[in-house]
């Protein structure tokens, strides 16, 4: 291991690099597609001459996915893209052991970590993978000049998608981007699966509630809402649905869950998760009538989708760490919990998604960095979808690596599905 990278970089503690390297690899067991695309990525160098800037999470998981975009030829410099989301000893590992600049620390502040991405976009990538649309906007909004270096990006997660989106409505996307978050085995599986039970994993670490008879409110019925409403039924809580989205809110009343307003589930509710991708959905109104006791966590994004300047606010100084990841605000005589500070549950009380799931987000991701490497000349400057043919290979590749073989149609079932004149 190097005992002096020649590389730029700003982690905690080169020192834990021998403990990343460890985990990276555990992780790598359960990331089977990505593997098989580095290898490719290795033969063919699809990314040759490329440099990449990252804004993503700083996990095992990710440290496979920067070893991928490494293997293909590629430039690589990393920040974070979540304060409490960083691995320190990931962060080491890349740094010491796989030659990759990257910049995060656990807990660093926002003044560290602005000064990251900037670091990050002073090396003038021509491709940004971003999660979150942190880079994506810092560029646009302060390095208009860099704009015409950059070929496009990927995106991550929803609500990068969503602000991206809103930059091309205005017209103010400048390079074109593809969703990875749309992909059907990137938002069916990480959202879903990955989020479900990550929220779960470190809502536990952080608590150790049980539970079972607990009444848990989950604020947004998408894929994350659905997956983290699944895991808490089945852990045997009663759950209740805030949404916005009518079609959504019915398909949550189906489902067995119960469908609330955000008032009617304040005073109800023992547990509380938001996974809304929006600003203040628990607000100063329902903090006041929350029960004693009631803990509040986040699994959007941002820490925006609690309003946090308003519980400080009201807890006027009577604020405690009671354990790790959990501070206590006292308000009129009676104790709010809140869990990671707000931010990320997943990541900031927990690992964030077992490996297994974020292989197939980032074997996404690796595709989708080669789609655009190749054809950036023949797209605009919008929002893209994953090429269907992408999303195919993932779901093939994955279902190869567990052993599992498809069926095939018959030249006659091929010939009906392709005619018209086949009648009952």
């Amino acid at each position: 291991m190097t005992d002096t990278p020649r590389i730029p970089y700003d982690v905690t503690d080169l020192g834990q690099a021998a403990e990343g390297v460890r985990r990276i690899e555990w992780a790598d067991r359960e990331m089977p597609v990505l593997r098989l695309i580095r290898e490719r990525f290795e033969r063919e160098q699809p990314l040759k001459g490329m440099r990449i800037g990252a804004c993503l999470h700083v996990t095992t998981e990710t440290a496979n996915l920067m070893r991928t975009l490494k293997a293909g030829g590629a430039e690589v410099h990393l920040a974070a893209s979540n304060p409490l989301s960083t691995q320190d000893w990931t962060a080491a590992a890349l740094v010491s052991e796989y030659g990759i600049s990257t910049y995060a620390r656990r807990g660093e502040d926002n003044s560290v970590y602005y000064s990251h991405l900037r670091t990050v976009a002073d090396t003038h990538p021509v491709l940004t993978m971003d999660d979150g649309c942190d880079l994506v906007s810092l560029l646009h909004k302060e390095r208009p000049d860099q704009i015409p270096e950059i070929l496009a990006g990927t995106e991550e997660t929803t609500t990068g998608v969503i602000r991206l989106r809103a930059m091309a409505a205005d017209g103010a996307l400048r390079f074109p981007v593809v969703a990875v978050n749309e992909a059907d085995t990137k938002h069916l599986f990480d959202n879903r699966y990955g989020t479900g039970q990550s929220t779960i994993d470190g809502l536990l670490r952080a608590t150790n509630i049980l539970l079972a008879g607990r009444n848990v409110v989950v604020a947004g019925y998408g894929w994350v809402g659905r997956g983290i409403a699944s895991r808490m039924s089945g852990h045997g809580a009663h759950v209740a649905i805030v949404e916005v989205d009518p079609i959504r809110a019915i398909e949550a009343l189906m489902d067995g869950y119960q469908v609330m307003t955000v008032g009617q589930a304040a005073p109800w509710g023992d547990v509380f998760v938001t996974a809304t991708g929006n600003v203040n959905v628990f607000r100063r109104e329902h903090f006041e009538t929350m029960r004693d006791g009631a803990i509040m966590a986040n699994s959007g994004h941002f820490d925006a989708e609690l309003d946090l300047p308003a519980l400080r606010a009201m807890a006027e100084g009577h604020i405690r760490d009671v354990r790790p990841n959990v501070q206590e605000f006292e308000i009129g005589g009676k104790r709010l919990h809140l869990v990671a500070e707000g931010r990320l549950v997943n990541l900031g009380a927990a690992e964030g998604h077992p490996a297994a799931v974020m292989d197939l987000s980032f074997a996404n991701q690796a595709l989708a960095a080669e789609y655009v490497a190749k054809h950036h000349q023949e797209l605009e400057a919008q929002v893209y979808v994953v090429p269907k043919a992408i999303d195919a290979e993932v779901a093939r590749l994955k279902l190869a690596s567990m052993g599992i073989v498809l069926d095939q149609m018959t030249e006659q079932q091929l010939e009906y599905v392709s005619s018209w004149q086949h009648g009952t």
